[in-house]
């Protein structure tokens, strides 16, 4: 049996233990908490990346924890080193679970050969399967001429600060890729911007309809799968009408409505689906569905009514960003995705939480210049959060050569091509890296969608191929 054989048949060998892992990562929740003492991220997130190593430290690997910001665990080369080191760059954070699993969350349930859980897919899984590639070519023996480093990223779904961190304080890999996208090889991905739009709204009286709270969603990068708002009249008696109309809403449209009293007030609340918000057209925002109905609704606030009549205008269900004058489009990476992620408002003001996934060839400032001159007219305002410059290697790159090679060697799928995706991974993060996997062609997304899950097969697949890749890359 040749050295690759031998790895994927230690593989085949390890599939139980891999699968215990990833049940008991997934049983961490590792969602992003105010910081604690030595948990920067909170302590699930830290009780994950911990968990990880002693677990990499149990089965010999050396292992490097930088100040729980972040950490690798690294398969050093043999006698005919040459100096170099491959990454692999994962993260063990996941965004909120949010609500209507039919599975516990962080359950790690395994069923009709799928494991379900937070994190399944995006990112525990994918990392394992590449950890557990390392340890197959570790057991049996192998000596490789290049290092090869697992670097466990903490904050990959909010702010990116630990892998900053992490890069300024440790030597940086020179090549490497994150198994946290789709297969067969990522080549680009779409600038990526998360920015508010807020509006302050002046006080009135509440001699009609005053809105006292509207909230939604998760994540920017989600898409909202709930939101609430309720309302407050001294006249109660309005709040049939208001009932009948929800009522009416619903039957017209279709979509979870619901509405019912609350002390004094009346709740509102709307129920959609959630999805990635680099493909918000695969789920329902729950936002879009309540600000819908709320143009039925006559507030004693008229900028209240402007900004509801704003959001309907301009946002309401487009996932592109055309009436937000932002839909900008190039040939290599298609057009821009928008999408609403989160909303905070009261009576006093309210916040859009927007991510946008923008074409390969602009930059932040032409989106920005092109929103403005939609804003013009309105008394709203941005607030700039988070910039993830585009990222693309051309096709005939050495590496995005030698990684389609190996996934057309593994699957048979000799008419598969490199893609430009909407997603952002950690392959911004380094030099030299590109996203490969673990998502396999005609699979459906279940990242940030409640029932995330992973088919165990795809798991051990992708170790197959991360497990050929770095042999290919570092022998």
């Amino acid at each position: 049996m040749d050295e690759i054989g031998a790895i994927k048949q230690r593989l085949r060998e390890s599939q139980d233990e891999m699968l215990s892992t990833l049940q008991q990562l997934i049983g961490i929740n590792s969602e992003a908490a105010e910081p604690e003492k030595d948990c920067p991220f909170g302590k699930g997130v830290s009780d994950a990346f911990l968990y990880m190593l002693k677990k990499a430290e149990e089965d010999g690997f050396k292992t490097v924890n930088t100040d729980n910001y972040g950490g690798h665990i690294e398969l050093s080369a043999g006698e005919n080193a040459d100096g170099l080191t491959m990454g692999i760059l994962g993260h063990l954070d996941v965004v909120p679970a949010g609500s209507g699993w039919d599975f516990d969350p962080f359950g790690g349930e395994i069923k009709d050969g799928r494991i379900y859980g937070r994190g399944a897919e995006d990112d525990k899984g994918p990392t394992l399967a590449a950890y557990f590639a390392m340890k197959a070519i570790k057991d049996c023996g192998i000596e490789l001429k290049k290092n090869v480093r697992l670097i466990l990223g903490l904050d990959e779904e909010t702010e990116w600060e630990g892998i900053k961190y992490y890069l300024e304080h440790e030597e940086a890999p020179d090549f490497g890729f994150t198994p946290d996208a789709d297969f067969p090889v990522v080549h680009g991905e779409k600038g990526i911007l998360i920015f508010d739009l807020a509006q302050k709204f002046k006080k009135t009286g509440t001699t009609g309809i005053e809105l006292r709270k509207f909230t939604g969603g998760n994540a920017p990068n989600m898409v909202a799968d709930s939101a609430r708002m309720v309302i407050y009249s001294k006249d109660q008696s309005l709040y049939d009408g208001i009932k009948d109309k929800v009522k009416a809403y619903r039957e017209e449209t279709g979509y979870d409505v619901k509405a019912k009293g609350a002390g004094k007030s009346l709740e509102i609340t709307a129920t959609g689906i959630s999805s990635h918000g680099a493909e918000p057209q695969k789920g329902l925002n729950a936002i879009s569905i309540l600000m819908g109905f709320a143009e039925n609704i006559e507030f004693d606030n008229e900028r209240v009514n402007d900004f509801i009549g704003f959001y309907n205008e301009r946002l309401a269900f487009e996932t592109d960003g055309a009436s937000l004058g932002i839909n900008l489009k190039d040939e290599v990476s298609g057009g821009t995705v928008v999408n609403v992620g989160m909303i905070e408002a009261d009576k006093n003001s309210a916040r859009l939480s927007i991510n946008v996934r923008f074409p390969v060839t602009f930059d932040d400032e032409m989106v920005y210049s092109a929103l403005g001159k939609t804003l013009e007219n309105y008394d709203i305002g941005v607030v700039k959060k988070k910039y993830q410059e585009p990222l693309f290697v051309e096709k005939d790159d050495p590496m995005v050569v030698t990684l389609m090679d190996v996934y057309k060697n593994v699957t048979g799928d000799a008419a598969a091509e490199p893609m430009i995706i909407g997603g952002g991974t950690y392959a911004r993060a380094a030099e030299g890296f590109v996203a490969f996997g673990a998502k396999f062609p005609g699979e459906e997304e279940k990242a940030h969608q409640k029932n995330e899950s992973a088919s165990i097969e795809s798991l051990m697949k992708a170790a197959e191929i991360y497990a050929e890749a770095i042999y290919r890359l570092c022998v």
